[in-house]
């Protein structure tokens, strides 16, 4: 493994994307010689922030290895004790979660969880259109009216203090199960479980980065555990938590967790359960997302997950519980079925959002912060709209969909590293300027009046102006390995998974490979460009880069002539068309060989 003498990977300081190409960790360059795969894998785990002394325990990440006790997370053992109560004394519950993956994971876990230990909870997934983000005190009361005694929130409560105080003045226990901030004030609970508490131990708050749903899990343990102290599973079979894994895997990767210490185990380890099958609804959205092989944590974000959060975001909010709480195979088959329709519905809502929205951005030059509305947009889709933009522009976007009734706008934003657009956001609502609002550093929403929204476009221009100019200048990718144009190799990718699973804060590998020739670019599908590039040894190399035909990188490429010499970048992927795996470069830079 020979050391390059460049701070650069390749000598690039200024690619065709307009980035900089910088090493993450060690600087290692691979020709195909065998042999290397340890010190490969090595290097991923300390580029990744591993010390040398934790290298066995990352290299395979088992939850005995990174699982705390519960019971150092503030009100834990509250809250099991208030649960153990209610299945003890056949409480009615009802668990009460958000309409997104990681609020269907959620409360998908606790509805089996008090199955498998004999007691049914039920579950209430408010609208996302008609009720918005979070427990009402109107929904809370009505489920106590209904004999709920106790409520339990997943991925939601942590901020509600009027609700949660109304379920109290109504005599409705409620036990908060959250990830998100939370302010000093602490809401009407039972219980507040939630490691992002700012009165929680270090030992806690080092795991803000968990879902909601891995949260629940430790929840789960901790019930157990108090049953067990109890007596309970005298006569009665205890339960095995790990069968629940798998809907911890999704609703982390689908959330956009960081997947480090605990979270990188529940996804490794999820990923392992996942591929038994054994729950009926998990399976059958597997079936319907067309995967042939057991998932990857790549497919859970992208087929899995978009296809639970399609039923809260066009469809019915209940459909993903649902869907993850059936024994019933015909059930569990429809109802994936009707997902993945709603899916594709979601996918054609946000093409015209995401259309009418780029048509706006030609009049606004170059601003430093991209917004753009409409009357009657899907509210949603505009995160995944403002994603797109972001991604096309390189900018901070906001996507506002404006009600034509109300005159309020409802909008969600994506920022870029090195700006923090949830910081702006609160600022803006502090100067009156915005009806609510908050988020954090990468992704923020926001309710405006639709009479201010262009003095607060204008204020958050001038405010994150210098952010985005000193961010865009600083723009780099960073590289784990460097590759000669043989080296692009089957073995090697399977080599490089063996550091997963890869996510938010535990980036997959990305690979530099060159010098290159262009042999073809062309345009394919709306707005993807694929590249077949050779070398001078005979080799040769297929690479496709998605979604980026009309940036400005992508018309760079498109414009390159037959022999172009080049640096590509991005990460390997096996192709596994007409069942003949095959290496391949999903792209995402490239640079010209300087002469």
């Amino acid at each position: 493994m020979a050391t390059l003498a460049t701070t650069h990977v390749c000598g690039v300081e200024r690619s065709l994307g307009g980035r900089s190409w910088r090493w993450r960790g060690g600087r290692n360059h691979y020709d195909g010689a065998s042999g290397l795969e340890d010190d490969i894998l090595t290097q991923l785990l300390l580029a990744r922030g591993v010390t040398r002394d934790d290298l066995p325990r990352q290299r395979d990440p088992k939850l005995s290895a990174f699982l705390p006790d519960p019971a150092i997370f503030q009100d834990m053992e509250v809250a099991a004790e208030r649960m153990a109560q209610a299945i003890l004394t056949r409480e009615r519950v009802t668990i009460y979660g958000d309409y997104d993956v990681d609020g269907a994971t959620s409360a998908a876990l606790l509805i089996r969880l008090f199955g498998m230990l004999g007691h049914e909870a039920g579950y209430y997934i408010p609208d996302r259109l008609l009720e918005g983000y979070g427990p009402s005190g109107e929904a809370l009361v009505k489920l106590g009216e209904e004999g709920s005694s106790l409520v339990v929130t997943v991925d939601c409560g942590a901020m509600a203090h009027e609700a949660l105080s109304a379920a109290r003045d109504a005599g409705v226990d409620v036990i908060v199960i959250d990830h998100h901030k939370c302010s000093p004030d602490r809401p009407a609970a039972v219980a507040l479980v939630n490691p992002n508490r700012l009165d929680e131990a270090d030992d806690a708050a080092a795991h803000g980065h968990l879902a909601a749903v891995g949260v629940a899990f430790l929840v789960a343990i901790a019930l157990v555990r108090k049953l067990r102290e109890g007596g309970y599973f005298k006569d009665r079979t205890e339960p095995d938590l790990r069968g629940l894994l798998d809907l911890v895997a999704l609703g982390t990767v689908a959330d956009v967790a960081s997947l480090h210490g605990l979270n990188r185990a529940f996804v490794a380890q999820g990923l392992k359960v996942m591929a038994k099958r054994a729950n009926t609804g998990m399976s059958a959205l597997i079936d319907a997302s067309r995967l042939s092989r057991a998932p990857i944590a790549s497919d859970l974000g992208f087929a899995l997950g978009p296809r639970i959060n399609a039923g809260g975001r066009v469809g019915e909010s209940t459909l993903g519980v649902r869907l993850l709480t059936t024994e019933d195979a015909e059930e569990a088959a429809k109802i994936a079925a009707q997902l993945s329709q709603l899916n594709e519905e979601r996918r054609a809502i946000e093409a015209e959002v995401q259309e009418a929205g780029e048509a706006q951005l030609a009049g606004q030059g170059n601003r430093a912060v991209r917004i753009v509305h409409g009357e009657g947009w899907h509210p949603g889709v505009i995160g995944i709209v403002a994603g797109r933009i972001k991604e096309k522009t390189g900018k901070p976007s906001l996507v506002i969909a404006r009600d034509g009734k109300t005159g309020i706008g409802k909008g969600s934003g994506r920022s870029i590293p090195g700006v923090d657009l949830g910081a702006a956001i609160m600022a803006a609502c502090e100067e009156g300027l915005l009806k609510a609002g908050g988020g954090h550093a990468m992704a923020a929403g926001l309710t405006v009046h639709v009479d201010k929204l262009e003095a607060f476009a204008d204020w958050l221009e001038s405010r994150l102006e210098k952010q985005v100019a000193a961010a865009s200048a600083e723009a780099s990718l960073g590289f784990d390995l460097s590759l000669g144009p043989r080296g692009l190799t089957v073995d090697l990718i399977e080599t490089l998974e063996r550091g997963g699973p890869y996510g938010m804060g535990w980036p997959g590998p990305r690979i530099a490979i060159g010098p290159v020739h262009l042999v073809k670019v062309d345009r394919v599908g709306t707005d993807h460009v694929r590249l077949v590039a050779g070398s001078r040894d005979g080799g040769s190399i297929k690479a496709i880069a998605f979604r980026v035909a009309d940036t400005d990188w992508g018309q760079a490429m498109l414009a390159l002539h037959p022999g172009t010499r080049l640096w590509l970048a991005g990460r390997a992927k096996v192709d596994t068309w007409a069942n003949m795996p095959r290496a391949e470069l999903h792209l995402e830079d490239a640079a010209l060989v300087e002469p």
